[in-house]
């Protein structure tokens, strides 16, 4: 199953009130682990960026003055999330700005869910801790996901971490490796079985004067209740 977490910064809130997105930022999963694949690009929203927007991202009109427009830039977009689902946290935010960006286009490109399916990751964590904060931030802390790179939001940075929170909340680790020798897992979570010829680790027993306060402990005990570790065992 290919899925594609996305995330995108935008000039302001509202595509109605003719805000456009500026930042594009997807990574690639397939049948649950991360492959590598990524597609990140900035975009020339051909308007200015509110200054809240910026503070957010800290994405200037003046860094996006030389970038590519989003005509330029669909078509390519459009064929990297084809036929994927979609990983996006709190979707109708990024879904709306996609598809007005693709109306403005015209006929020739379709609606977001007319070429993929949609996974809400903030609905689904909102199901699964009801009555609790659910932003990444604080599911970052709450599956123990390092986030300290993240010092303002941007696209392709959120949608790594939000792959790897994705992950440990629907169950399961990034990546399963048994005995693959390796020691770069690309940050993923492994496995690995010990060595068959490893050195047997120590068995140490007590001393008789350690044996001996244990028992008298244990008598102790046995005044107020039955010690289960006294009761006889079966076969014995």
């Amino acid at each position: 199953m290919r899925q594609i977490v996305l995330d995108t910064e935008t000039t302001g809130l509202e595509p109605e009130q003719g805000h456009r997105i500026i930042e594009i930022g997807c990574v690639e999963l397939n049948d649950r682990e991360l492959t590598g694949r990524h597609y990140h690009v900035y975009v020339n929203p051909q308007r200015e960026v509110d200054d809240g927007a910026v503070e957010v991202h800290g994405i200037t009109n003046e860094f996006l003055a030389d970038k590519p427009l989003f005509a330029d830039i669909a078509q390519e977009f459009l064929e990297f999330i084809r036929g994927a689902d979609l990983v996006i946290h709190n979707a109708p935010f990024d879904v709306g700005f996609m598809d007005h960006e693709f109306a403005r286009l015209g006929k020739d490109f379709p609606r977001t869910g007319d070429v993929c399916t949609v996974t809400d990751s903030l609905k689904l964590a909102r199901k699964k801790h009801p009555g609790q904060k659910n932003n990444l931030d604080v599911l970052c802390r709450r599956y123990g996901i390092d986030n300290s790179k993240r010092e303002l939001h941007g696209a392709l940075l959120d949608a790594d971490i939000l792959a790897l929170v994705y992950l440990a909340m629907t169950g399961g680790q990034t990546a399963l490796s048994l005995g693959n020798g390796s020691d770069d897992d690309g940050g993923m979570t492994a496995i690995r079985r010990a060595a068959p010829d490893r050195t047997p680790l120590p068995v140490i027993t007590p001393a008789t004067e350690e044996n001996q306060r244990h028992e008298a402990f244990l008598d102790t005990m046995q005044q107020k209740a039955e010690v289960i570790w006294r009761r006889p065992q079966p076969n014995s």
